[in-house]
């Protein structure tokens, strides 16, 4: 058991002490001067359509699900509420 928090700590140590070099490490050095679109490596080419799409298509889904899963717990509560009236109901008459 000790081992192994010994091996954890020195995880975490290693972890700790690569993310700072990791963040000081420079980045490749972009062109100078002004580079066209069509000449830029393809790596720095992003299709930013499909990616929006796709994210506005998760987020309504996201939502229609909401609304429908509000829709029949909705539905359930409506039920009880009927069904607490009735039992009332044919209480009163009683």
């Amino acid at each position: 058991m000790k081992g192994l928090r010994i091996v954890r700590m020195l995880i975490l140590s290693v972890t700790l002490l690569g993310l700072p070099a990791m963040g000081m490490a420079q980045p490749p050095k972009p062109p100078e001067g002004f580079v066209p679109v069509d000449q830029l490596p393809n790596q720095e080419q992003l299709p930013a359509t499909p990616l929006v799409a796709t994210a506005y298509g998760v987020a309504w889904v996201a939502v229609l699900l909401y609304l429908f899963s509000i829709w029949r717990r909705l539905a359930a509560v409506e039920r009880e509420l009927a069904d607490v009236a009735r039992r009332i109901d044919a209480q009163g008459r009683r």
